[in-house]
């Protein structure tokens, strides 16, 4: 297996996109070079090559083991039942580096990184999620739309040692908390847009030792890779400094808050485009919402499939409490509603180039490539079957009194996001067989592991399993 597998066309792209990479290798003074994946559960992993073997690699592929894309559970365990492992023998997968996704490191001396594409048998791992992610984009694409999309994730900092939080106190955007660190914060500030992430603002929210940190957008599939790097970023810088960084839903158990009130989200500011990213298509003046008929059809898919969508949004047994009635500004149901965060949609009207949509739906701790994915499924859902979007909510999501006849509640335990999730076949066979299997087996490992653990008596057994990511 090698790059001669691909198009003659390609081939020949190929060539001149490597050729670009090892001209940055080399102004760099890049030594080394990460081969990276995302994992089902989004937590990066790779092998690191000298520099020097960066051409051969690329060129003839290099092996990664297949368990490490989708059969890794949160702590580095084999996941049973997947497809990719023990049904495999454990082989390997022959990996490609993505050539677009190189990026110097600069919190990492003289390293640069390339993500990966990988085959088995000649054939894409369609498990695997960013495959999965590039395949949607790919269908919306062949609509005629491009997708322009950040993640806003929330994050929480702490002591690497004492596991302390960064900074006391649940004072919101309190200018005395920012300064808590500027060797840190300044370095992110400075540090992602080197490797492609545009830092557009940095926060502290309302938990002890929260913080937020948004960047622009990007379409398509770089918007979950940015996604990606933002992430390892921000847990590799953190550790540099002595802290722990957690994208964990929840990191600290019920007991010490006594809910689940303070929660880590991470939203998904989207809007649709023409699939040359030239004209923004959700505002419309002329009509009665301001949303064009796209934008409202867009909007109804997605409520449509909330229910299936949230395990892929939140992915774990600690994210799908964020949906439990103690949460604040945490979607329960499928709602939609202007500026207004009780809603899973916030509608954010303003103009024809900035008006977005807030998916309020999603946690941190899940992969960016299956919120993608599930996000574009259903929005084409929506707007090839025209689904009509209910009328908007005006007050309080979460009262009764005020939802539309027909609203769905999100589940909000494994067990009923399973259901919702293989009950949806618009959304599973989107996806394909090879993932749904993949996927269903580690939801099913995550509930086996919780019911040992209620057997112990483990009552902090969320917070160790689910530390990683």
């Amino acid at each position: 297996m090698s790059v001669k597998h691909l198009k003659k066309d390609k081939q020949e792209r190929y060539k001149m996109d490597l050729e670009k990479v090892l001209i940055s290798i080399k102004q760099n003074n890049i030594d080394f070079v990460r081969f990276e994946i995302a994992d089902q559960y989004g937590v990066a992993r790779c092998k690191t090559i000298p520099s020097k073997h960066f051409k051969e690699q690329s060129k003839q592929g290099h092996s990664f083991a297949s368990v490490a894309f989708v059969a890794f559970d949160p702590e580095g365990h084999f996941i049973p039942g997947t497809g990719y492992a023990e049904e495999k023998n454990f082989g390997d997968a022959v990996c490609f580096p993505d050539l677009d996704t190189f990026a110097v490191l600069p919190w990492c001396k003289n390293t640069g990184r390339v993500l990966l594409d990988a085959c088995i048998d000649g054939k894409p791992v369609t498990g695997f999620p960013r495959e999965v992610a590039k395949a949607q984009v790919q269908r919306l694409s062949e609509l005629g739309y491009s997708l322009l999309l950040a993640h806003e994730h929330e994050f929480s900092l702490m002591d690497k040692d004492t596991h302390k939080p960064a900074f006391e106190t649940y004072q919101w955007n309190a200018t005395s908390r920012s300064s808590f660190n500027l060797d840190f914060t300044q370095q992110i500030g400075h540090d992602l847009p080197i490797a492609g992430v545009d830092i557009e603002s940095i926060e502290t929210e309302s938990d002890p030792g929260q913080m937020e940190i948004t960047y622009k957008p990007a379409f398509g599939i770089r918007a979950a890779d940015n996604a990606h790097t933002y992430k390892t970023a921000i847990k590799e810088i953190a550790y540099q400094h002595n802290y722990k960084a957690q994208f964990m839903t929840k990191p600290k158990p019920d007991s010490l808050y006594g809910n689940r009130d303070r929660c880590n989200g991470a939203h998904l500011n989207h809007s649709l485009w023409d699939a040359d990213g030239k004209t923004a298509l959700f505002y419309d003046a002329s009509s009665s919402t301001g949303l064009s008929t796209v934008a409202q059809h867009w909007m109804a898919g997605i409520l449509a499939h909330a229910p299936a969508m949230t395990l892929l949004h939140s992915p774990t047994i600690n994210c799908l409490g964020r949906h439990r009635m103690g949460s604040i500004m945490t979607p329960k149901n499928a709602t939609w509603g202007f500026d207004n965060r009780s809603c899973l949609l916030r509608v954010k009207l303003a103009g024809q180039t900035s008006t977005y949509i807030e998916d309020r739906l999603g946690s941190s701790a899940g992969s960016p490539y299956l919120s993608l994915a599930g996000l574009i499924i259903a929005g084409i859902d929506g707007i090839q079957r025209q689904l009509p979007l209910p009328r908007p909510i005006t007050g309080s999501a979460f009262e009764e009194k005020n939802l539309p006849p027909g609203t769905s509640r999100l589940p909000d335990t494994m067990k009923d996001a399973i259901q919702a999730f293989l009950e949806d076949k618009v959304v599973t066979e989107a996806l394909g067989s090879d993932f749904v299997k993949a996927f269903i087996a580690a939801k099913m490992h995550e509930m086996q592991c919780e019911e040992n653990a209620k057997a112990k008596g483990d009552e902090h057994w969320e917070t160790n399993y689910y530390a990683f990511l």
